[in-house]
């Protein structure tokens, strides 16, 4: 049988637990190579660096150090440090939930989009919980993901994003991104010589959410899987915004 290939990759940097940890049980899998940030890099969405170089660290010769963002490490994965394409692209396992609204600023699910973006099947996973927990978990449900995906592949253009509850696992939800239900935070402090800064936070504004959603599977200790695409084009509203044509049209023609 023909060896499976899988990249890791992460938004919290190289030395992560949950990245140590998702390497331990995928490694069952097939030949794991871990690419990812030298640090963490939490919240930088799908951004490229392009004003500075990249510089890459081998640490050994399945462990890669890329001193840039997650989306920087997957596509020099793919066209640099690797020699070939892999099978399977896993980002994570992030400390901390990827619901609703933080599936635009994430990282970790960037990472994925990106391995999608290239015709590589690829899953984010998240430990939906702020302080450290037992990553095993998480990390199991990965790999019989991943042995799923590797079996039956997923449709082009679709990554996975998938979020693990803390503590008991009562079963597993097909999901859609939620409506936002947080409420961001602005926080200021000061400086010792008194000039401001600020941290931003958020906190769950309310629990009312749809019993489709990602929320509502972590809410009854489900692990959330929602399939999301590359595509972000809203085809409903292309019959909607034709009756604008015309209007605009004529704008250019005046």
């Amino acid at each position: 049988m023909e060896t499976k290939r899988i990249l890791l990759t992460n938004d919290d940097g190289i030395g992560a637990m949950g990245l140590k940890v998702l390497e331990q049980w995928m490694a069952s899998l097939g030949e794991v190579t871990v690419v990812a940030p030298d640090s963490d890099r939490s919240g930088a969405s799908q951004s490229l660096t392009l004003h500075q170089p990249l510089r890459v660290k081998a640490i050994d010769e399945r462990h890669y150090a890329v001193g840039g963002t997650p989306t920087d490490a997957v596509i020099l994965a793919l066209y640099q440090v690797l020699g070939e394409k892999p099978d399977l692209v896993v980002s994570g396992i992030n400390p901390g939930g990827n619901l609703g609204e933080n599936l635009i600023y994430s990282g970790t699910v960037a990472a994925a989009q990106e391995a999608a973006l290239h015709g590589v099947a690829a899953f984010a996973v998240s430990l939906a919980a702020r302080q450290p927990q037992d990553f095993n978990g998480a990390a199991a449900f990965a790999v019989e993901l991943a042995r799923k995906i590797l079996k039956e592949g997923l449709p082009p253009g679709v990554a996975l994003n998938v979020n693990v509850p803390p503590g008991e696992i009562r079963g597993v939800r097909l999901t859609r991104q939620s409506q936002k239900i947080s409420q961001n935070l602005v926080c200021e402090k000061k400086d010792p010589r008194g000039r401001p800064y600020y941290w931003l936070d958020e906190t769950l504004a309310h629990r009312n959410v749809e019993p489709d959603s990602d929320y509502a599977a972590i809410f009854d200790h489900e692990i959330s899987v929602t399939p999301i695409e590359v595509d972000r084009t809203h085809y409903a509203s292309l019959n909607h915004l034709s009756a604008w044509l015309p209007a605009l049209q004529q704008t250019v023609k005046s």
